[in-house]
């Protein structure tokens, strides 16, 4: 995706651009990649975190809403289009109906999208990403470390709370999920 860098882009020229290899994301007029180069592409551990919070999520807000994976989000941001990328994306039946069915982008704010942290990426990245989402009107923000084995919680009028060990995650947001860091790392298959 070649793009003049003087041209900031509208989002439909954004959406209306030839797909390719790599994904982008559109941020402050521009398409920007989500991964930069080789070292922040997603390896294993990225890779296997992600399918098993996909596979529990799944199981647990079955015929509640969809559980997607590198779904883009139509956001704003100061009334400036944002499309971002996450790594997982759930949005209720609630806000967007179980008989939707288009090819699009999530056309509204999910109440949950997680961003699992690449190498090359930062933690303090991830903040400031998770803070544009709550901004956003994005209900929490789950950012996964998988080298420090932590889930960090963002969501809107609190502060981040980050839970490690066997620190239990429950949320009336996601109900009937009740799960700790360790054991998703577990069923991941990334600690014994």
């Amino acid at each position: 995706m070649v793009q003049s860098p003087n041209k900031r882009l509208t989002l439909e020229e954004f959406l209306a651009l030839p797909e390719g290899d790599v994904t982008y994301e559109f941020v402050n007029g521009e398409a920007v990649s989500k991964f930069k180069n080789d070292e922040m592409s997603p390896k294993f551990f990225h890779s296997r975190f992600q399918k098993t919070l996909l596979i529990l999520l799944d199981q647990c807000l079955q015929n509640k809403g969809r559980v997607e994976v590198e779904w883009a989000v139509k956001l704003k941001i100061k009334n400036q289009d944002w499309l971002p990328v996450p790594d997982l994306t759930y949005v209720s039946y609630n806000l967007l109906p179980a008989d939707w069915l288009q090819d699009e982008a999530c056309p509204v704010p999910p109440e949950l999208v997680i961003e699992i942290i690449s190498p090359g990426q930062t933690f303090g990245e991830m903040i400031q990403k998770a803070a544009s989402y709550i901004e956003a009107g994005v209900s929490r923000v789950w950012v996964v470390d998988t080298k420090a084995r932590t889930i960090t919680i963002f969501a809107p009028a609190s502060v981040p709370i980050t839970y490690r060990d066997n620190q239990l995650i429950s949320d009336d947001l996601l109900p009937g999920l009740e799960i700790t860091p360790n054991e998703v790392f577990q069923r991941a298959g990334l600690i014994g």
